[in-house]
Formats: C-alpha cells, structure tokens, sequence
C-alpha cells in the first residue's frame, strides 16, 4: 500500500498564494492614473455583460456614451394616465372596429351591447390588465385604471369583466341612441365608440376607488380608536 507525500505547509501556501507582482504594478498604476488599459478591459466587459456595449452605444466621435442605470426611457416619462387612457381607448376602437362594424353592423343595439360588451371583457381581462401589469412598478399605479385590479390570473375576473362591460356596452347603446336621435352623430364609429366607452368606464371605477378609499379609511378609524382605548 503506497503511503501519500505528505506536501509541506511552504509549498501549499506559495500554490495557493503566488503573488503576481506584475498585476499589483498594474493595479497600482490604474489607481495612479498613469494608464487606463486596465480600466477600459473592465469597462468593456462589464457593458458586453450588461448587452450595452455596442455600435449603437458609441458617439460619433468614437467615445463610448455614458451608462446610466437611472436614466428612463421616452414610455417612462409619459404620464400614468395617459398611457393607461390610450391603451384603454385603443383597445375600445378595435373591438368597436371588429365586432360593432365587422361582424355585426346592421344588429340591434342591445344584440351589439351584449356580443360587444362580453368580447370587451376578454380583452380587457386577457390583455389589457396585463398589459398594466407589465408596465406598472412596485407602487401599482395602474391599479386606479382596472375595476378588478387583482392579479390577472385569478379565474373569476374573467367572468367578472365580461358581465361588467356588458353593462358597460348597453350604456354605450343607450348613449348612442340619444346621440343620434339628437342628430349629433350619424353612426357607430371607432373613435367616439372609444372615448364613450372610457368616459363610462373611468366614472365607474372612480366610483369604485371612492367607496375603497372611504372604506380604508373608516377601518383605520376603528383601529386608532381601538389603541387609543
């Protein structure tokens, strides 16, 4: 049976702690400002790790531009309310484009309310809350803008957006019959269909956010009343 070489405790140490005087001098340099080598193969792999380093990235004059983690993007700056109204208008127009005058334009107006109301709800419940799931942050600023801010895949806000905008959808019908009975308008059309449908839907989760806002607020009543006893 062969014994093990027993390797002494000098030569374990110089293994494992070889210093690389080169690379101190190199080191020390960088601190010094004497040369940037160093600093710029650092630089460059940290930007290829972060996928910002490329030609896209570079000025004219062949400098790299500056990496600014905080800086936002065009979408970011743009108000919440906007982004939330456009998104919510458009979405409205197409389904009035596809449905209201696609499929269904010589219908009645409750058949259109129905059929347009409950394909509404689905889009509204498998896209465009998602959608504010996706673009909000960690303070759920879209949360003001959905009637069932919840998240998107609990079951019963499907259901529970489809007899929504169905009601949502006679209200339309109803407001256009008075609109064209006034002879304000002529017909259906995409873009006053979205912004009734937005109007209607905003008072409504106005409404909403009202009686939730008054309803946190008389429960922290309770719970200052009750440490104060």
């Amino acid at each position: 049976m062969s014994k093990k070489k027993n390797k002494s405790p000098e030569t374990t140490i110089e293994n494992y702690y070889d210093l690389k005087v080169d690379k101190v001098d190199e080191l020390v340099a960088v601190l010094k400002g004497e040369t940037t080598t160093l600093e710029e193969d650092v630089n460059y792999a940290m930007n290829a790790n972060m996928g910002i380093y490329d030609p896209a990235n570079v000025k004219r004059n062949g400098k790299d531009k500056e990496f600014d983690p905080y800086k936002t993007d065009f979408l970011g700056r743009v108000p919440t309310w906007i982004k939330a109204i456009f998104v919510k208008f458009w979405f409205s127009g197409a389904v009035c484009y596809f449905i209201m005058m696609g499929i269904m334009p010589n219908s009645g107006y409750l058949d259109q309310a129905v059929l347009t109301g409950a394909v509404m709800g689905m889009v509204v419940d498998i896209l465009v809350n998602p959608l504010f799931r996706f673009m909000e942050s960690d303070r759920k600023e879209y949360n003001a803008y959905m009637m069932f801010p919840f998240p998107f895949k609990s079951f019963w806000t499907f259901f529970a957006n489809i007899f929504y905008y169905i009601i949502i959808g006679y209200l339309i019908a109803v407001s256009y019959t008075y609109l064209v009975m006034a002879k304000v308008i002529s017909g259906v059309e995409p873009l006053l269909f979205g912004v009734i449908t937005v109007a209607i839907d905003m008072v409504f989760i106005g409404i909403k956010d009202g009686v939730v806002a008054l309803v946190r607020h008389l429960k922290n009543k309770k719970k200052e009343k009750a440490l104060n006893v």
